[in-house]
């Protein structure tokens, strides 16, 4: 267990935010710091073909140890942290056997882990949670799942009676902007199939993810003096509110769970001149989402008709798309993730993913890419934790669905 602590420990305390406002690759130089560790990280295993590339993405072999062909394989995570919460200067707490009860992340801020909000922390009474200070977020997504690839290739490589066909590796950065498949090189990775390492709880097991685009309103006004503003004066950010307002005030993530798709306000930036309302999209279902982007471009018309003048604009851009379409003509890869959970006595969770992952669009780029867990939980924020053997039990599913993609193949 002290081995998989302190190798996650390691990867926690790099920080390495992503910056959606950035146009390199990674987005932020920090990205380096971790990528050039994990680089050296993987030689010191023992892993074979180690490269790195200019935009930081890292790849890695393990060599097959049978004498029969066996599909390639592969396991990918990124190494960049949402920049929804500053992830430096992570300070862990562990906390050992846990009792169910609250954890006081910060005493003096009184910021309180509480299983009466967040109720999946009573899963894991006895175990022990790596948990932060509060102060930041912690990093399991995903250096739980990067931690989880790297302890899983050495367990193998430690242990040659496992039976198993080329396994390949991957870390990406910028997956938290949306970025992180952008410039992954399918073909270079040589895989048949793969799994990111990037759920939640301990037995998710997913294929299905939103279909995912953005949406910038922007509502022009007009500034004039104010003590002589009477019928010249338009203020912008009056007219957005009619926008937001015309929403439903429903579909919203605070209201949604399961399939049910949203619209999520995520920026607002105003002054009477222009305010500019930043939203993302999201629904499982092709159709509705493509009506929900539509409903948004006629909002846009008819507030622009009610005014008399064209007062509101709208930019949409698709993100990502729903990795189903691309993972059900190989249901076999899914079989097999699902074998190896049950093999190992954890019950598997298959639902979809409200959000999206480098697999949905590795899936469309040709490399059919499902989801398993990582772990954590409260991804994104201050009351981030993970349980350890959650960890040990992903590392032993990455080992099982190796072994099992060689055995089905012998």
């Amino acid at each position: 267990m002290q081995h998989i602590i302190d190798r996650f420990i390691s990867y926690i305390s790099i920080d390495t935010e992503s910056d959606p406002n950035s146009n390199t690759t990674p987005s932020t130089k920090k990205q380096w710091n971790l990528a050039n560790k994990l680089v050296d990280e993987l030689k010191t295993i023992g892993m074979s073909d180690v490269s790195i590339d200019e935009n930081a993405y890292i790849m890695a072999t393990l060599p097959s140890n049978v004498d029969y062909d066996v599909p390639t394989i592969g396991f990918i995570s990124h190494f960049d942290t949402s920049p929804d919460f500053t992830g430096a200067n992570v300070k862990p707490q562990i906390i050992e056997n846990y009792d169910g009860k609250d954890i006081v992340l910060n005493k003096k801020q009184d910021i309180v882990l509480s299983p009466s909000y967040f109720e999946d922390l009573l899963l894991y009474k006895g175990k022990t949670l790596i948990t932060t200070d509060g102060t930041t977020l912690l990093g399991a997504d995903d250096k739980a799942g990067i931690t989880e690839i790297v302890t899983a290739m050495e367990y193998l490589i430690n242990n040659p009676h496992i039976k198993h066909g080329k396994i390949r590796v991957g870390f990406t950065p910028d997956e938290e902007i949306g970025r992180g498949a952008h410039k992954f090189d399918v073909d270079k990775f040589g895989a048949d199939w793969a799994y990111t390492m990037d759920g939640s709880q301990i037995g998710e097991l997913e294929y299905e993810n939103f279909n995912a685009a953005g949406a910038v309103i922007k509502a022009k006004g007009k500034i004039v003096h104010p003590g002589y503003a009477k019928g010249k004066m338009i203020n912008s950010m009056y007219y957005a509110t009619e926008f937001i307002n015309s929403l439903p005030r429903l579909e919203t993530p605070e209201h949604t769970e399961g399939y049910q798709g949203f619209f999520h306000l995520t920026k607002i930036e105003g002054k009477v001149e222009e305010t500019s309302l930043q939203y993302i999209i999201r629904d499982h279902d092709k159709e509705k989402f493509e009506a929900r982007k539509s409903l948004m471009e006629k909002i846009v018309n008819d507030l622009n008709t009610k005014f008399e003048s064209d007062i509101f604009s709208i930019e949409l851009k698709d993100q990502y798309f729903n990795m189903k379409e691309k993972v059900e003509p190989v249901m076999h890869i899914v079989d097999i993730a699902e074998e190896a959970m049950k093999s190992l006595g954890i019950k598997p969770l298959i639902k979809p993913i409200r959000g999206g992952t480098d697999g949905s669009q590795l899936s469309y780029m040709g490399l059919p890419c499902p989801n398993i867990f990582a772990g954590g939980h409260n991804f994104h924020g201050r009351y981030e934790y993970v349980p350890v053997e959650s960890m040990q039990k992903a590392v032993e599913v990455i080992c099982k669905v190796a072994e099992l993609t060689a055995t089905k193949y012998s």
